[in-house]
């Protein structure tokens, strides 16, 4: 937690992603907090990829 992470995730249109901090982790959902504020909710079974990178 607490860590810069970017993440790519499967939706129907194709994929999404999401650069942001990692808040939690939790009952199977990331929490993604992006720049602009925004809570960005992954289901951990809709993650194709996901890294930390430098913050």
């Amino acid at each position: 937690m607490g860590k810069r992470v970017t993440t790519r995730r499967r939706v129907p249109e194709g994929f999404r992603d999401a650069v942001g901090e990692l808040e939690f982790w939790r009952d199977g959902v990331l929490g993604v907090r992006k720049r602009d504020g925004t809570l960005v909710e992954i289901p951990q079974e809709t993650l194709a990829a996901a890294k930390v990178v430098p913050g």
